[in-house]
């Protein structure tokens, strides 16, 4: 056996070269995924979840999802009003207005409605008084049926509405403006999408593309209607 390939440094240069060409298989067999999602109308729909799906399950995205996040109560509205996190994340809710904030969460499946409200979680979060620190409370959405779209509410103020989305999958990403939502260095071959958003009550089966080694477009059209953004307001008696 040849010693020269024994030595420490050549052994180096062999598992650096050995890791160059997987990195380079591995671009080559990746690519670019956009994928915007609409209403009926054709008008594009922020803060929706899309998910993809693809059929190579060994390969995971560059960047993970967080694994926390914070949501503040203010100006009477949950910012941000959608939260994409993985299983077992940590949420941190601060109420950054003056007056106190309950903070309610449940699924947001409709065919699980929960009348009596059993499950999910509940935290009251007192107002923010002048020179001192917001008041925060954490949960950690690990729980059995945290899957899914939880619903935000406020028991003290009705009109405030919020959720968070639990993923299972590492290829999740939250539409912008735009209603884009884009998958960096996503596996080439067959794939499926899904879409969830939270005016969609009925659940859309995923819609099949194939990923190229470039980049693929896919738009997602929903039957409902883009919701006109809810003003924020200054006031705890804007809406009870």
């Amino acid at each position: 056996m040849n010693t020269l390939l024994t030595t420490p440094r050549v052994r180096l240069v062999i598992k650096l070269c050995a890791f160059a060409v997987f990195f380079a298989a591995s671009i080559a067999n990746a690519g670019t995924v956009s994928v915007q999602v609409v209403d009926k109308t054709g008008k594009p729909l922020p803060d929706a979840v899309v998910t993809l799906l693809p059929f190579n399950k060994n390969i995971k995205p560059v960047v993970a999802l967080p694994t926390q996040a914070t949501i503040a109560q203010e100006k009477m509205q949950f910012v941000p009003m959608v939260s994409l996190v993985p299983v077992g994340a940590k949420i941190t809710f601060t109420n950054n207005d003056s007056w106190n904030h309950h903070v309610r969460g449940y699924s947001a499946d409709a065919t699980q409605v929960d009348v009596g409200k059993s499950s999910g979680f509940a935290l009251l979060l007192e107002g923010k008084s002048e020179g001192k620190k917001s008041i925060s409370k954490d949960i950690t959405m690990d729980k059995a049926g945290v899957l899914g779209a939880t619903l935000l509410g406020c028991f003290i103020h009705g009109s405030m509405r919020g959720y968070i989305f639990v993923s299972d999958s590492p290829w999740a990403s939250k539409t912008n403006s735009d209603g884009w939502a884009t998958f960096v260095d996503a596996p080439v071959g067959p794939a499926h999408v899904k879409v969830w958003q939270a005016d969609q009550l009925v659940e859309l089966a995923p819609t099949p593309l194939e990923v190229s080694s470039s980049t693929t477009k896919h738009v997602v059209q929903l039957q409902v209607i883009a919701r006109r953004a809810r003003a924020a307001s200054t006031s705890p008696a804007y809406v009870y």
